[in-house]
């Protein structure tokens, strides 16, 4: 394997990584846009912030892609089955983003790496690691995956739709009070009291998305730099530069280097600032129309799902969370409030997004395995 390869798989992955900033960017301003709380400026600005952040903060979710999807005793994870994986994954984003489709960076991620896997291991499904031959118990793509991808989403809603019940019955009390406390029922204090909270929820969403988006491409890089004898390379650096050495631990594992995490965290700022409005547009004006103590209450929701996954290490998808509890806080004020026409499209790019970017990146394994 030759350094040319892992640097390539590293920069392919950077590159993941800024479109995964300015297509997953929505999912944690769309909301704050939606209500004027924020200027587009101001919400891009806050989000690359609070990415970069959050991005720096843990690398349990990196760990979980790095060494608990793929079985390295299978097969050999180097940076060809990486590079495919990261392309159609970047394929899927792109696409998906033209469309202002919503889809999740995270499962197209996860898809790739379970369809490059299964093809250079020449078909063997468990090259998807888990552990003690157990799919449900282990660490595999089925309990990591799959069905966070089902629970995290309804998590969403559910907290979202009680949170947003919840408001509305506070309010209700209070318009029914006598003197000032009347006061917090009326609208305008209402709109400006969620204006001001808003801005804390919008900054624990743009946390929550560092912390778990960004964290993915810190794994996916380290997947690669793990292994061969070229990626060690790195650790032939001068003492002063010590801090882009592969640091390895004694339970076989490897330890994310620094430079992995502070350029992932770049990267997904840089991205982040260069915006996503074509997806910003379907989540903070198609789907269901927000004021600011909507929005309070969807980047509450969702900032708390992924925050408490993240912890986990289970990487779960941005998207999908965002979108669900939006809908949580439109189904509260009433079922007809959502349009249900957009909600389709999106959870059929949901739905394929798993199946098409294995497909793409088992395809691209193929055509990579008769190229080199």
């Amino acid at each position: 394997m030759s350094l040319s390869l892992v640097l390539a798989e590293v920069l392919i992955a950077l590159g993941f990584t800024y479109i995964n900033g300015f297509h997953d960017t929505a999912n944690s301003i769309a909301t704050v846009v939606a209500t004027k709380v924020l200027t587009p400026g101001q919400a891009v600005l806050l989000a690359a912030v609070t990415n970069l952040f959050g991005a720096l903060l843990g690398t349990a979710v990196a760990a979980t892609i790095a060494s608990g999807l793929i079985d390295a005793g299978v097969i050999d994870v180097g940076p060809q089955l990486v590079i495919c994986a990261l392309l159609a994954a970047i394929v899927w984003n792109l696409i998906t983003w033209w469309l202002g489709l919503p889809s999740s960076s995270s499962h197209a991620l996860v898809g790739s790496l379970v369809g490059a896997a299964v093809a250079a291991s020449g078909n063997k499904f468990n090259s998807v690691i888990w552990v003690q031959g157990n799919w449900i118990t282990g660490h595999g793509v089925i309990p990591k995956v799959i069905i966070p991808m089902v629970l995290s989403p309804l998590a969403g809603f559910i907290i979202s739709f009680a949170l947003m019940g919840g408001l509305y019955a506070l309010l209700a009390w209070f318009a029914n009070r006598r003197g000032w406390l009347r006061r917090f029922g009326r609208t305008p204090f209402v709109n400006s009291f969620f204006g001001k909270a808003q801005i804390l929820s919008a900054t624990a969403m743009g946390v929550a998305h560092g912390m778990n988006d960004a964290q993915k491409s810190m794994g996916i890089i380290a997947l690669a730099l793990a292994g061969g004898t070229a990626a060690h390379q790195f650790d032939q650096l001068p003492h002063m530069l010590g801090f882009l050495r592969i640091a390895e631990n004694t339970a076989g594992g490897f330890v994310i280097p620094v430079w992995v995490k502070v350029v992932c965290a770049l990267t997904m700022a840089a991205g982040t600032a260069g915006g996503g409005w074509r997806i910003i547009k379907t989540l903070g004006h198609k789907m269901v129309k927000l004021h600011p103590i909507n929005g309070f209450a969807a980047e509450t929701s969702s900032a708390a799902v992924i925050l408490t996954a993240s912890m986990f290490g289970i990487p779960v998808s941005t998207t999908h969370n965002v979108s669900a509890s939006i809908m949580g806080v439109g189904a509260a004020k009433r079922f007809s409030a959502i349009r249900w026409s957009v909600v389709e499209r999106m959870v059929w790019a949901w739905i394929l997004t798993l199946p098409v970017t294995a497909l793409l990146a088992y395809g691209l394994v193929q055509l990579a395995g008769k190229a080199w």
